[in-house]
């Protein structure tokens, strides 16, 4: 098959006898080697956005292995309490995600990026600070929790202004690759995080990992600053509520299917040290690195096949993973179960947020992208103190067992959608 330029395509059309030569002129190449060329143009343009979005998440990948410790073991507080301060970073992404949509849309992408990284630095401040409160359990966890809401407020920021400008230079028929890529080089921060975080934690407490997020997002302001700016959106938004009508079910399907993530983060670790696993972040960074690598490889996919169906069958190997997790009688069988987690989880976000944009109105992509994730963080944000209940009734082995089954119940969000899809 050929792939041709508009204008070769007019002469096709419009000179019948030519069209032979038309078709041999230099515009036109074969399909294999079209989709080959927008890879390396995707590519190129992406690798900065993406570059910015891995140093600023590489500040939450420092505290997720360390952090349930802390909480836990370093001041002595109960499971609920590690949930509670988790979660309260996706319960700040929730109620910050629209604003940072529509600041993404207004105000450009590359000041929402910069304004996200300023505020993970603020976060830093506040790590530092509960460590002066110490032997007053409470207060310290107070101060750290308020530390995680403005670092969730941060990554708001990032990550919908990444995908933003992602989608502003390649438009919305790459939706599924940018929204994969941006989050690859999220989970890659986040996979490479958690063992720096880890070797930071054992040299010099929660102290240097309070350090370490004040200072790395100062650095990738210094890449932010040379990259051009795409304009913001000046039409017309469209009203919140209609985008939200139409990224709804999607995003009912993302959050039901982030149960998972969520279990890996807050309960990865502490999985770890109650069965004497090490390295304790052996579940996360197996989550993160095979979501990487599954990203790489198969991001192409949702825009190439359609990301609700790719999502459908994403679905089943994301449940069959924390399941295997939930029986696992050894740390290689749990991390197995992890990286089959990670590869599942990979294109269902991606897939369905493909589907999201779609349905939404092109001059509010930036707001459709925040909608659709706040379902997430809806899920995230009540989902895992929820899991943290559960772990201190059933252990915390058991808040994998659970998530299976509502990352399972998602099946049905994606097939419903499936199902109800207009042919083009």
């Amino acid at each position: 098959m050929l792939t041709c330029s508009t204008t070769n395509r007019r002469q096709v059309e419009t000179h019948g006898s030519r069209s032979a030569s038309a078709v041999e002129a230099p515009d036109c190449i074969p399909t294999h080697r079209h989709s080959e060329v927008e890879g390396n143009r995707s590519i190129a343009v992406l690798l900065p956005i993406m570059a910015v979005v891995l140093i600023g998440f590489l500040v939450i990948g420092f505290a997720l292995p360390v952090l349930p410790l802390h909480v836990h073991r370093g001041l002595g507080l109960s499971e609920l309490v590690v949930g509670l301060v988790t979660g309260s970073q996706f319960v700040a992404s929730l109620v910050s995600r629209v604003w940072a949509g529509r600041y993404a849309d207004s105000k450009g992408a590359k000041r929402g990026l910069i304004a996200g990284l300023a505020t993970a630095t603020a976060s830093g401040a506040l790590y530092l600070l509960s460590l002066f409160f110490v032997a007053e359990a409470e207060v310290s966890a107070a101060v750290l929790l308020i530390g995680r809401a403005l670092l969730g407020a941060g990554e708001s920021l990032i990550i919908t202004s990444g995908v933003s400008w992602g989608l502003a230079l390649l438009g919305p028929k790459s939706a599924a690759r940018v929204i994969a890529w941006i989050g690859m080089a999220m989970f890659f921060a986040l996979a490479l995080g958690g063992p720096l975080g880890t070797a930071l934690y054992s040299i010099g407490g929660f102290a240097s990992v309070a350090a370490a997020t004040i200072l790395v997002p100062l650095a990738a302001v210094l890449l932010v600053a040379p990259l051009s700016a795409v304009p913001p959106q000046t039409s017309a938004r469209a009203p919140f509520l209609e985008v939200a009508r139409a990224v709804w079910v999607p995003g009912v399907g993302a959050a039901l299917s982030s149960i998972g993530y969520g279990a890996i983060i807050a309960f990865g670790s502490l999985a770890s040290a109650e069965r004497g696993w090490t390295p304790i972040w052996l579940i996360f960074s197996g989550f993160a690195a095979s979501l990487v690598i599954a990203r790489l490889l198969f991001g192409h996919l949702p825009d190439k096949l359609g990301g609700t169906r790719v999502a459908l069958v994403c679905i089943l190997l994301e449940a069959g993973g924390l399941a295997l997790i939930w029986l696992a009688p050894t740390a290689a069988v749990a991390a197995t179960g992890a990286a089959l987690t990670g590869f599942g989880y990979s294109l269902v976000y991606p897939g369905l947020g493909a589907d999201a944009v779609h349905r939404a109105p092109a001059r509010s992509r930036g707001l459709a992208m925040g909608t659709y994730t706040v379902f997430i963080d809806i899920a995230l944000g009540f989902g895992v103190p929820a899991l943290g209940w559960i772990a201190g009734r059933g252990g915390v082995n058991a808040v994998f067992g659970v998530g299976a089954l509502l990352v399972l119940s998602s099946v049905f969000v994606a097939a419903w959608l499936i199902m109800s899809a207009t042919p083009e």
